[in-house]
């Protein structure tokens, strides 16, 4: 049997004292592509992210799974994965969970043609840069958040003749500003899971009625959903913008003012799978890993 190590974050634990109420997600997750792996006779094991006696040396890899705390330490974890990638093969690899940590990539994706949401990038979320974005982008509704974030941490959606709210409820650093899309609260958010590029399903989520978040912490629902073939298009686009092997990723799309497909978020780093919506996730997962262990380069 292989072994690989399952890196994830100790509130992630259900039974752990300090467990996020979203936890239950990782337990799901992981059973679902623990059990697809024994049949290829891979043995997946949780390792806790930043444990000081943490040593993977005895791991052929080690996935970069459940760490939802990262954000919170971000240097830390960048740190962490250096020394570890040092003894282990990392999937996906630290250069690219570098890359994908700071949401400017999408200002990289941009770049190169990818469609993506009008931002202004700011180096704090104070009132004169909130203030001056609305201006910007020619919009009286944005969403702020921060470049290093996940599960709508820190961020924040404001009109503009909303008051600035305190700034424990605002992104603590650097931050990017975009316009609020409509479709958010009508058709929702496109997400699409890929196995070492391979696309494995889709499914839409949905806000609740009053708020614009697409986590089910935030009583947002999801639903098993086809893509449609422009989105896919778009999806694929920003997996050929990324060099080097990828185990997984999730692209996150809205439409935008104009009707076209938008990437919201490229997800490189501890992305939830959706086991709920993906019948054949586990299996997708497993194929993928089993090929690119079989593959060193």
């Amino acid at each position: 049997m292989k072994r690989v190590a399952f890196l994830t974050a100790t509130c992630m634990l259900e039974d752990h004292a300090d467990a996020r109420e979203d936890a239950w997600e990782h337990t799901l997750e992981f059973a679902a592509l623990s059990s697809a792996c024994k049949h290829r006779l891979i043995t997946l094991e949780e390792q806790i992210w930043d444990a000081p006696d943490l040593d993977l040396s005895p791991y052929e890899a080690a996935i970069i799974g459940t760490c939802w705390d990262y954000m919170e330490k971000p240097d830390l974890f960048l740190e962490t994965l250096d020394k570890l990638g040092a003894t282990t093969r990392l999937l996906n690899p630290v250069g690219t969970i570098k890359w994908n940590s700071d949401k400017s990539y999408l200002r990289n994706l941009s770049d190169q043609g990818i469609a993506t949401i009008p931002t202004v990038w700011a180096d704090r979320a104070d009132e004169r840069s909130i203030r001056s974005a609305f201006d910007t982008l020619g919009a009286d509704d944005v969403v702020i958040k921060p470049r290093i974030g996940a599960s709508a941490w820190r961020q924040a959606r404001l009109k503009r003749s909303d008051p600035i709210p305190d700034a424990a409820a605002l992104p603590p650093s650097a931050c990017l500003i975009q316009p609020f899309l409509k479709a958010a609260e009508s058709e929702g958010e496109l997400t699409l899971l890929f196995f070492d590029r391979v696309f494995s399903h889709g499914l839409v989520k949905k806000p609740k009625a009053g708020d614009y978040r697409t986590q089910s912490m935030y009583g947002a629902k999801e639903e098993k959903a086809d893509p449609p073939e422009d989105a896919l298009a778009v999806a694929h686009a920003a997996l050929e913008s990324v060099a080097g092997p990828l185990l997984y990723a999730r692209v996150d799309l809205m439409r935008g003012a104009d009707g076209g497909w938008k990437v919201m978020e490229l997800e490189l780093i501890e992305p939830y799978l959706y086991p709920e919506q993906g019948e054949y996730m586990g299996a997708h997962f497993s194929a993928a890993l089993d090929r690119l262990l079989a593959n060193p380069a």
